[in-house]
């Protein structure tokens, strides 16, 4: 049984309703491979998850077309309670929210979210019935001082040591220089970083977890560069920005034909 492809547009903080609407019409009309096209990948199109701002959660869970999910941005520590402003675990899976986005550069960067504390809010949210997309990256200046893989490490380490079972949880490699720059991997060196994080898995974890963990790339992908990166064999899908908000975010999802070529 392969991995099967992983496609996730994160909105990030965008959006009015009625730009919600167009972009929920362009993903329930959009042309999507046939069940029986990605053979290789469980006999199923790309699984396909997609993170709006919390206020517009219900409303995109309520239209998006079924095969589709959502995603929240980000979810509270631990069971809610005197924290302003803060969403919990428990709020989302009493939505019907199944998935959440944890850990993402911007909120490590611009909130100050340790490794430490990305790996309690993960093992939380796993607690709670929650599916995690776990996102890891380095800084352009990690990247050029050679300790990419060391930053990415530490930062899986911090949520291996508190989760035993990795069936719910998908790992995002975003290098942080090439989010939202225009810059972006190539596709050797999402691989090289892909490899190295399953191998990290397979020492640090075990050999089920590290060739079942989807690892997707997330960094500046378009519909242009989607196919070539999705060629890669340690690359299981993406994590996409921008693109999400426009029609092209069809064309990435459709990047999924590659693994059965």
């Amino acid at each position: 049984m392969g991995r099967k492809f992983f496609v996730g547009g994160n909105w990030k903080c965008n959006g009015t309703t009625d730009q919600v609407d167009k972009i929920v019409k362009i993903l329930n009309e959009g042309q999507v491979p046939p069940t029986d096209v990605v053979a290789l990948w469980n006999c199923c199109i790309a699984e396909v998850v997609v993170s709006p701002p919390y206020v517009f959660l219900p409303v995109v869970k309520s239209q998006l077309r079924p095969e589709f999910q959502v995603a929240a941005q980000n979810c509270w520590v631990k069971k809610g309670g005197a924290f302003t402003g803060e969403v919990s675990a428990e709020m989302l899976a009493n939505l019907g929210v199944p998935w959440v986005i944890l850990g993402h550069s911007e909120r490590r960067a611009l909130l100050g979210e340790s490794n430490e504390f990305v790996g309690d809010k993960v093992a939380y949210a796993l607690s709670q019935g929650l599916k995690v997309i776990a996102c890891v990256g380095e800084t352009l200046e990690q990247r050029e001082a050679g300790s990419t893989m060391d930053v990415v490490a530490a930062q899986t380490k911090a949520i291996a040591e508190k989760i035993k079972d990795w069936s719910n949880v998908v790992i995002a490699y975003e290098p942080v220089w090439a989010i939202g720059t225009g810059k972006v991997a190539t596709p050797d060196q999402a691989q090289e970083v892909h490899a190295s994080l399953r191998d990290w898995l397979k020492i640090n974890v075990s050999p089920e977890v590290a060739d079942s963990t989807r690892i997707i790339y997330g960094g500046s992908v378009t519909g242009a560069n989607c196919k070539e990166l999705a060629a890669k064999p340690d690359v299981d899908g993406f994590l996409v920005g921008g693109a999400s908000l426009k029609p092209e975010f069809i064309d990435i999802i459709n990047s999924a034909t590659v693994k059965s070529a």
